[in-house]
């Protein structure tokens, strides 16, 4: 087991053995599993709005240069400056200079993922600027020194109590400010409210761009993106590249359904559609002022980071997603170690396709094995990504490249050389059989030996039967056709 490997397993290990984290998660997955599943069956014609929304986001990444075209030439049209950034370290050497061009001191943030995967923050930390996180829970991260443990939802594994105690010892909250979840709320308000005010610089993410009218859409449940975006004199929003739509109509197909997967709700509370800088005497009606909100200057950072090279290849359809979360409420193996313990921004079932796909396999293999393959991940995904059969593809690469724990890759041509001779898999089973029902204990085996033992560290088995199915069928059909006495 190599040292990523190791390091994965005692991520689980210590996540399972957290009671606290378990009750948080069991909370957070099942009222959004809940509100998800409540919202979807009274969306009538759900099923083919989530057929159309797949073929929109399929068609879109099969055609991704042409839009991606079209929309940087539209986007810069109605006045946004575009930068195109190839690797993480490029988009946050953009940002940078960005911020030192415009000498930011301070800079606010609304919540997104593709800025945790390339580590913005600590850029422009470095860099000199002060970042501040407005999304609640991305504000509980910061305050905690943490990371979110959840795409939508960045502190599924902290209870009240926690974000309680955290404002108190860190931001020295009074106890009337956190006796309950709208006192906290409104201490973060109060907190955050001169930051808004006092930042050169709001930094967002991108949940949708819209190719043909150059706009971005960011979507929130909190009215800081809309303050993020629009009360700083510059905004800097970062695009992943494969997060376009055509036109506003396919827009509008994909967030009738992202909202109900990620939270049940019909539409989440703040849905910006974003179409260029503020505007100087612009508009149907000239005036000498123009808009008197908005940023005067819009920096859009296309990011790749490894986008492209899964275009095109086996985990192309991992490219469709848009970032709801659905998939790790239902996800038995999220449920039960939380966001935390896959090492990587991106956690459960898509977490354990995007991040070896951008990534490389080398030090994430062993995330495409935290998986039962049950497929209620897929069942729940807005635009049907097939998540089981890409985490079966990413087995199989690194079992082409040889990356499984050693005894594995020993065990499984012996296994194949026995289960492709019908005759020595009976005998060997019987043999098996009758050693372990010497290891029972009323009838269960609750120890297995060796690299086995972490099945049973969990589970009992029931002892195999006197008879295999197979010995028993013979001796059915044997006695079925026997003459009757």
């Amino acid at each position: 087991m190599n040292d990523a490997s190791l390091a994965f397993h005692r991520r689980i290990d210590a996540a399972l053995a957290d009671g606290a984290l378990r009750r948080a998660l069991t909370l957070t997955t099942g009222r959004l599993a809940g509100g998800r599943a409540t919202a979807m069956a009274a969306l009538p014609d759900a099923e083919a709005l989530r057929t159309e929304a797949r073929r929109i986001r399929a068609h879109t990444i099969a055609h991704l240069d042409r839009y991606l075209d079209q929309f940087t030439r539209a986007a810069e049209v109605r006045g946004c400056q575009v930068h195109w950034a190839e690797t993480a370290s490029d988009a946050t050497r953009i940002v940078t200079g960005i911020a030192r061009e415009n000498a930011i001191a301070l800079a606010v943030k609304s919540k997104s993922m593709v800025t945790e995967e390339i580590d913005l923050n600590a850029a422009l930390e470095q860099a000199g600027v002060r970042v501040v996180e407005t999304d609640l829970g991305e504000f509980v991260v910061q305050v905690a020194a943490d990371r979110p443990s959840h795409i939508i939802a960045p502190i599924a594994h902290l209870s009240q109590g926690d974000v309680a105690r955290l404002f108190q010892d860190k931001l020295g909250a009074r106890p009337d400010e956190v006796a309950d979840i709208p006192a906290m709320t409104a201490f973060a308000r109060r907190t955050l409210r001169s930051q808004f005010i006092d930042a050169g610089m709001g930094i967002s993410g991108v949940n949708l761009a819209v190719a043909d009218t150059g706009s971005l859409c960011v979507v929130t449940n909190e009215g800081n993106g809309r303050l993020t975006t629009s009360l700083p004199r510059l905004h800097v929003a970062i695009l992943g590249l494969e997060r376009i739509v055509p036109t506003a109509a396919d827009l509008a197909v994909v967030l009738t359904l992202l909202a109900r997967s990620a939270t049940g709700q019909a539409l989440s509370v703040y849905t910006n559609v974003i179409t260029g800088p503020r505007r100087r005497g612009a508009g149907p009606v000239p005036s000498p002022g123009g808009e008197p909100d908005g940023p005067d200057q819009l920096h859009i950072v296309i990011v790749d980071n490894g986008r492209s090279r899964l275009l095109g290849g086996e985990l192309a359809e991992i490219l469709y997603c848009v970032r709801c979360g659905a998939c790790l409420n239902v996800c038995p193996v999220y449920r039960h170690v939380g966001g935390h313990a896959y090492g990587s921004v991106y956690p459960g079932p898509v977490g354990s396709v995007v991040t070896p796909g951008l990534m490389g396999l080398d030090d994430w293999s062993e995330l495409a094995q935290a998986s039962s393959l049950c497929g209620a991940c897929r069942d729940v995904c807005p635009v049907r990504i097939d998540l089981p059969h890409l985490l079966l593809k990413l087995r199989e690469q690194a079992a082409r490249r040889e990356l499984a724990p050693l005894w594995l890759r020993l065990a499984m041509p012996l296994y194949a050389a026995i289960a492709t001779r019908p005759a020595l898999y009976q005998r060997l089973g019987t043999i098996a059989a009758r050693i372990a029902r010497t290891a029972c204990e009323d009838g269960w085996i609750r120890r297995l030996p060796g690299p086995f033992a972490a099945w049973s560290a969990s589970r009992d088995f029931p002892a195999p039967a006197p008879r295999s199915f197979v010995q028993q069928h013979r001796a059915n059909k044997a006695g079925a056709g026997a003459p009757p006495s």
